[in-house]
């Protein structure tokens, strides 16, 4: 178990240092965090991003939706909870995000983040072959706008999206291209995302009509 003095303490503002250049850069800092323990606080992975940035915060939030963690119950509802609070504060033009003590404080076994890692590096590493800065005026102080918006929307679907299988791991990777175009300004990333989701939507409005 956790030593009490490694457990974060309530309103424990996040660390500042240079933020994470990719998918794969993201993955490294997570898996270096939880070398060791039993147990990986929030707080934890949130001082190894170590960053004001928005971009890499969603890309974290995108990613525990798309990996295995997500089938942990209450995961999603968490998740939709931190996507909530940062797209707001994104949207109200804060420069540096706040997280609440009781979201920092929650925790998941070492081993089985370790396992949603290694399930996760091929598909990183060829995200990350695609990824570099182009269409910049998506992913700049106006694109970010947008994608806070749809990530609020996303995260207030989120506690639904619970009872229905595969439905936020399906927007977990909208949530993974928004994080991934504000962390490398790419722009093609926040298309991707947008067409993905009207895609998403397209099948779900025609599957409920055909009922």
């Amino acid at each position: 178990m956790r030593q009490d003095e490694d457990r974060p303490q309530p309103g424990q503002v996040v660390a500042v240092n240079e933020a994470p250049r990719n998918l794969g850069d993201l993955l490294q800092r997570i898996a270096e965090a939880a070398s060791g323990r039993n147990e990986v606080y929030f707080a934890t992975i949130m001082d190894a991003l170590g960053t004001r940035s928005f971009g890499p915060v969603l890309l974290l939030i995108g990613v525990i939706l798309v990996s295995p963690l997500s089938g942990l119950p209450g995961m999603p509802t968490l998740m939709g909870v931190g996507l909530a609070l940062i797209s707001l504060q994104l949207l109200m033009g804060r420069e540096a995000f706040w997280l609440p003590g009781w979201l920092l404080n929650r925790n998941v076994s070492g081993k089985r983040l370790q396992r949603a890692l290694r399930w996760l590096d091929r598909p990183a590493r060829f995200i990350d072959w695609w990824l570099r800065p182009r269409l910049s005026m998506l992913a700049s102080d106006r694109g970010a706008i947008v994608i806070a918006v749809v990530c609020l929307l996303l995260a207030l679907a989120m506690p639904v999206m619970e009872l229905v299988p595969f439905s936020a791991t399906a927007a977990g990777l909208a949530v993974v291209c928004f994080g991934l175009a504000l962390v490398a300004i790419d722009g093609l990333f926040v298309l991707l995302g947008l067409f993905y989701l009207l895609a998403v939507a397209s099948l779900a409005i025609t599957g409920l009509l055909a009922t």
